[in-house]
């Protein structure tokens, strides 16, 4: 007697596809729930959702990620324009936009490595040193763009601005300060040091805030003077000034700059121009042109 042959193993079967209905009026509810639970993205997006997952036979699982990976991308954005207007920082300067050609000698890889918010993590400080014009304060704001992205708060200050708001604080104790934006954010961008020197008390309040970051925070400046000049901004107190970079320079990453002007290759792009003619002849009756 012959045992009877088993049917053969089905092959596993592909997960199965989200079974999902065309047409927005089965999905009223839904929306409506996503939008109790603040999840604008994907009640806005939904009817689109809806038909990719159909198109592309999306699994539920596979749906949900879609769903879910927009609604944090949306919430990232957000969060970046937020911290971008609170931040101080000038518009339009990011690390796409400088023109590296024109000035070969910044460091490509040293700022691209800075890029990377290593720095942040590890409170390091950083210092752009350079003539006027170089690019210093573009690259700074550029660092300060990706510090955002990166999720570190950022505080972007010119010093004469820092200096009002420093006076203004002085005579608030230390334990409240530390709810001042220039105190307790991840990165305190202060540029234009150096062109014009502090009096003794500025020089003070610029030591206090040194002071209170140190191995706290990172701070990235800008500078036209060489380290070895900083008494002459620091009210020509050598023994202050030393105090300041002995904190600054503790932990300290260091991006020297040299080259040509930008703003000086603009004025001379702008006087080397020939000036517009008149393609006009003289008018009739006259054998000279206009005079001023």
């Amino acid at each position: 007697m012959t045992k009877p042959q088993r049917a053969a193993a089905a092959p596993d079967a592909p997960p199965r596809a989200l079974p999902l209905g065309r047409g927005t009026s089965t999905l009223d509810p839904v929306i409506e729930k996503l939008r109790a639970l603040n999840l604008e993205y994907p009640a806005t997006a939904l009817p689109e959702l809806v038909e990719q997952a159909a198109r592309e036979e999306l699994s539920p699982l596979a749906f949900l990620d879609l769903l879910l990976t927009g609604q944090l991308e949306r919430k990232d954005e957000r969060r970046v324009s937020t911290m971008l207007k609170l931040s101080g920082l000038p518009p339009g300067k990011t690390l796409d936009a400088f023109d590296w050609g024109f000035q070969p000698k910044a460091d490509r890889r040293q700022i691209e490595a800075l890029s990377t918010c290593q720095y942040l993590r590890e409170k390091t400080n950083v210092l752009f040193l350079g003539p006027p014009g170089v690019g210093k304060s573009h690259l700074s704001t550029a660092l300060g763009v990706q510090a955002i992205k990166n999720g570190f708060s950022v505080a972007h200050f010119v010093l004469d601005d820092l200096m009002h708001v420093l006076k203004a604080d002085a005579a608030t104790p230390p334990a409240r300060l530390r709810a001042r934006r220039y105190f307790n954010c991840g990165l305190l961008i202060i540029d234009e040091l150096g062109f014009r020197p502090l009096d003794r008390m500025e020089a003070n309040l610029f030591f206090r805030l040194v002071s209170a970051r140190y191995e706290r925070g990172s701070m990235l400046l800008t500078s036209n003077k060489h380290v070895r000049d900083w008494p002459e901004i620091f009210a020509g107190d050598e023994i202050l000034t030393t105090a300041i970079l002995d904190r600054l320079l503790h932990h300290v990453a260091v991006v020297h700059i040299d080259g040509q002007s930008y703003r000086l290759r603009q004025l001379g792009a702008l006087l080397s121009t020939p000036p517009l003619r008149s393609t006009d002849g003289p008018s009739k009756g006259s054998t000279e042109g206009p005079t001023n």
